[in-house]
């Protein structure tokens, strides 16, 4: 273990809800790396905790728990205090509600509460709100009608968190560092794939094992239930919407890998869970380890 601070660019660690966070636990880099280390632990347990509740992969395990552990562990300069590990806890729980639109005939509270947990989470790491298109599109495709209503409450409860920093900042007179943290949030040209042959192989693989996992998602999509069908989609939409803001945000790098590792476990759990050869699943599984290891031992 080497414990380590993450090296910011200015403005990074200055959203609203981290900021105290930081500066409460800036002199121990030790209790930096293990509060980060305690926030994946609860991750993993909410990604499973989510997967149980709505049931769309039909096979009680620990499985996507593991799998998440497992994808994170190769983010090696990921191993200390970021702001887009909090945020990933109020993003799991913004999918949480907005899954269970399915099949509701009026989910207001739910379409609110999934704007606002966005919010909030946009409040630690700001590029967490680049999401919202997938969230929305998530809204019309879970909807059991389409309806004005639920679009103003997500949008409502969105902006919500952002009037409230924003107000903050006006009454204690700190508007303009707010405004300046957001702009740096997102135009600070922030790029640590550059020369990090060692990521870009492990993310390689990664890629290769989510178009199988995505295909085999596409073969059994006739055998699903209506439910997991629509679950799958969404989580689809939020991952492919996670590396559109690789593309096009300036300041999205390495951190984002924790948010897009979400959808993705899912896609692998199943994948793993349903393959028809267990041998050569096994096999995919070993090298996944494998690569983890290797990159522990040479980081």
């Amino acid at each position: 273990l080497n414990p380590k601070v993450y090296p910011y660019y200015a403005g990074e660690p200055g959203g609203l809800l981290f900021q105290p966070i930081n500066k409460l636990l800036q002199p121990c880099v030790t209790l930096q790396s293990i509060l980060a280390l305690t926030v994946i632990i609860i991750l993993a347990y909410m990604i499973q905790h989510t997967n149980n509740h709505y049931n769309f992969i039909r096979y009680r395990s620990y499985i996507p728990a593991l799998i998440f552990i497992i994808i994170v562990s190769g983010f090696t300069d990921m191993h200390c205090l970021h702001p887009v590990y909090f945020s990933s806890i109020f993003f799991i729980i913004a999918v949480y509600r907005l899954f269970d639109i399915h099949e509701k005939i009026k989910p207001y509270s739910a379409s609110f509460d999934t704007g606002f947990l966005l919010g909030v989470a946009a409040l630690f790491y700001l590029n967490a709100i680049m999401l919202f298109p997938a969230f929305i599109l998530g809204l019309t495709i879970l909807s059991f009608e389409k309806r004005w209503r639920e679009y103003i409450l997500i949008i409502t409860g969105m902006l919500l968190p952002v009037i409230f920093a924003i107000s903050y900042g006006i009454l204690t007179d700190q508007v303009l560092e707010i405004l300046k943290v957001m702009e740096q949030s997102i135009l600070t040209v922030n790029n640590h794939f550059n020369k990090n042959i060692n990521l870009l192989i492990y993310l390689s693989y990664l890629t290769f094992l989510t178009i199988l996992g995505s295909l085999k998602i596409l073969k059994q999509y006739d055998h699903e239930k209506v439910s997991t069908r629509k679950y799958f989609t969404v989580l689809f939409l939020l991952f492919v919407n996670s590396v559109l803001i690789f593309l096009l945000i300036p300041s999205a790098s390495q951190e984002m890998l924790i948010i897009s590792s979400i959808p993705v476990t899912f896609l692998l759990s199943n994948f793993f869970i349903f393959i028809k050869s267990r041998l050569w699943g096994e096999f995919l599984f070993f090298l996944l380890i494998a690569g983890i290891v290797i990159l522990q031992i040479i980081s």
